[in-house]
């Protein structure tokens, strides 16, 4: 399969759901994705991004070895909002290794308190910093705090709930762990 014409065919869940089986539990097909995925045009990446995040829930340990250069793009000026969003998605459901839990939070931290942010890389961010504060409950409050005020300034229905639910779990992890 060329799988960047593949990819660039058509716009559908068929179609990924195609490339996604073509690439099964295959590295070397996927590291062809990751290529593509971190340094094509915008179409192009927009598109593998949607299959770059199914085979990553269904065969998390294809994303180990890529999860520096996924983390190191967020960094880039010119990264494209599916790259972001699709990254800080797949770091939702994955365990952040520690080296990379710094430059994580960062960018996290950047995401969540931006309002020109999209929502959904709000509310994926919103996730991997209530995950990470698990190991480091002294982001808490400052998690606590982003969550409040951009709720009182109006937010959309879905940060809305990400948030109400995320103040819930870290506030009771605040309670269980004062007593």
């Amino acid at each position: 399969m060329n799988l960047r014409s593949q990819i660039l065919s058509e716009g559908s869940k068929e179609n990924a759901l195609k490339v996604v089986h073509w690439i099964g539990n295959d590295p070397e097909r996927f590291r062809s994705l990751m290529d593509i995925f971190l340094h094509d045009e915008y179409r192009v990446v927009q598109r593998a991004s949607w299959v770059m995040s199914i085979v990553a829930e269904e065969q998390p340990a294809l994303v180990k070895p890529h999860l520096k250069a996924m983390v190191d793009r967020m960094g880039d000026a010119d990264i494209p909002v599916a790259v972001k969003r699709n990254v800080v998605r797949v770091l939702q459901f994955i365990p952040v290794p520690k080296k990379l839990q710094g430059p994580v939070m960062d960018y996290c931290f950047r995401f969540l308190e931006d309002p020109q942010e999209t929502v959904a890389v709000r509310v994926f961010s919103m996730t991997v910093l209530a995950n990470l504060a698990q190991q480091y409950p002294e982001i808490k409050n400052e998690i606590i705090l982003l969550i409040e005020d951009q709720l009182r300034e109006g937010a959309l229905p879905a940060f809305k709930s990400r948030g109400k639910k995320t103040l819930k779990l870290l506030q009771a992890k605040s309670k269980s762990s004062n007593e």
